[in-house]
């Protein structure tokens, strides 16, 4: 038992020793919630992501059961995520699994005898912890997607709406003399980038200049021959996954839209020495709420459905990637996916075309690496 007093969260280590407390209860529950933080952290699993999330889960789920974790049974459980659907008409399956998932890695660790949890519990207050989420009583995970329906890929003509509502606002915020014109001529250049490589919000706001590329294998394309990606998204517990998105043929117009923000857009903030690519009015970096805003003002512009939202443009570029024909192990080093599942997720020929012809992506193993040499990615 002495090698348990040292594991991180272990009860001996965040319980005060030897302190009556007053109302030991919720004494004792805060105990547990910084031991399980502290377990997570020795982890290196991200906080404000991943552990606070997971805390302010235990704590709503306290709160409405009115019982501390000791009490908890696993009726308590199936009633909070039923009060959860009721109120919320559409409570997505993948968030229900989240909150299931926390809520069981949770029971895991207040049971488990090394962290002394139970002999605690039944010290003080005459019970034990139990696991409340078992097969029964938790989803199964039966589908690779499980997204909404509404949500999908733009087409080619929406994407066409979206760039030229994007530019519209730009003249329509001249027109009355109001402030912001310049702000919107970046965000239409932002938008047109997110299209163009696939990046994710987090990429997306975390570029900086430097993460500009060049590729001697197309050398028109002077320093957008590629962008850098630093933060792109992590594994639990590892640092932030980094890319080379490569510039292909079919987005080459986006060139010339990074060329002009470069050279005029981006100096007209007077950003000084900022490192970052996307800046503000205020000289900082732009913000992923100011992102999203920028998408959604021009989608209402747009009239296109409320449904699509920012990450559709990633969908977009991976499902029109493979429509040009690049063979699916590029398009999925590309946009990051660690397994060809993900990227075939959004390959589906019943959803790529308004025409309905099949895309051409049967390449051969020998095509498909020869393309990958042209565009500087390594077998």
């Amino acid at each position: 038992m002495s090698d348990a007093t040292e594991l991180p969260g272990s009860a001996r280590l965040v319980l005060a020793q030897g302190v009556v407390h007053l109302d030991p209860e919720p004494a004792v529950f805060d105990a547990m919630l910084e031991g399980w933080a502290r377990q997570q952290r020795s982890r290196f699993l991200n906080f404000d992501a991943t552990i606070k999330p997971r805390l302010s889960l235990l704590k709503r789920f306290a709160e409405f059961s009115n019982q501390y974790p000791w009490q908890w049974q696993a009726a308590e459980v199936e009633a909070f995520l039923d009060h959860l659907r009721a109120r919320r008409p559409t409570f997505a399956v993948s968030t229900a699994r989240n909150y299931q998932n926390a809520l069981r890695m949770f029971c895991d660790y207040v049971t488990d005898e090394r962290y002394d949890w139970p002999k605690v519990c039944y010290d003080r207050f005459g019970q034990q912890p139990i696991q409340i989420l078992h097969e029964w009583n938790t989803i199964t995970h039966t589908s690779e997607y499980e997204g909404g329906p509404g949500r999908r890929p733009l087409t080619y003509d929406e994407v066409q709406q979206l760039f030229d509502a994007a530019d519209d606002r730009i003249d329509k915020i001249r027109k009355r003399g109001r402030k912001g014109s310049l702000a919107a001529l970046r965000d239409a250049m932002v938008l047109k980038t997110v299209y163009a490589y696939g990046l994710r919000r987090q990429e997306t706001c975390g570029l900086d200049l430097a993460d500009m590329r060049r590729n001697a294998k197309v050398p028109s394309y002077g320093r957008f021959g590629g962008i850098f990606v630093r933060y792109g998204k992590a594994s639990k517990g590892g640092p932030p996954k980094r890319r080379l998105v490569l510039t292909v043929p079919e987005m080459d117009w986006c060139v010339d839209v990074l060329e002009q923000y470069w050279q005029e857009v981006r100096p007209a903030f007077s950003p000084g020495r900022h490192p970052a690519l996307w800046v503000t009015e205020r000289r900082g970096r732009m913000s992923l709420r100011r992102l999203n805003d920028a998408f959604n003002n021009a989608r209402q512009d747009a009239d296109l459905p409320q449904e699509l939202d920012l990450h559709s443009l990633r969908h977009s570029y991976v499902t029109h990637l493979i429509e040009f024909g690049y063979p699916e192990r590029f398009v999925q080093d590309q946009v990051g996916h660690a397994y060809a599942s993900t990227t075939a997720i959004y390959t589906n020929p019943r959803e790529l075309h308004q025409t309905g012809e099949k895309p051409q992506v049967a390449w051969s193993l020998g095509e498909a690496e020869q393309v990958r040499g042209v565009y500087g990615l390594a077998s």
